[in-house]
């Protein structure tokens, strides 16, 4: 099912609270696609707790065939509305610190041009 080298390609692979956080399905909706053989999965385990980790790829056309297209763009754009959504608050706060560093500076430049 899988192509060769997909498990380690980076970003190919998510784990069972990351399709939740990103595609609103549940572990239950990921173990139906695993035993009715749609989906690929590995076992793994941080800090004592288990974890399910299936393709990205095959998550989404399972969920696109379970839940319907509507469904997997609309959660696939929340998702990506929270994480530009995020970024723009970094920047912000980034432009903000800066903003604040230049002020500083541009006093201490007056001080010297002064003494």
């Amino acid at each position: 099912m899988a192509e060769y080298g997909e498990w380690t390609r980076k970003g190919a692979t998510l784990s069972d609270r990351t399709a939740k956080k990103e595609y609103g399905v549940d572990r239950d909706f990921i173990i139906e696609g695993i035993r009715a053989d749609r989906l690929e999965y590995r076992k793994g385990s941080m800090q004592g707790n288990p974890y399910i980790k299936v393709l990205r790829s095959q998550l989404e056309q399972y969920v696109a065939e379970e839940k319907g297209t509507n469904y997997l763009i609309r959660n696939k754009t929340q998702t990506e509305l929270r994480t530009v959504k995020r970024e723009i608050s970094t920047l912000k706060k980034g432009l903000k610190d800066l903003q604040f560093r230049k002020t500083v500076l541009e006093i201490k430049l007056k001080e010297t041009e002064v003494g």
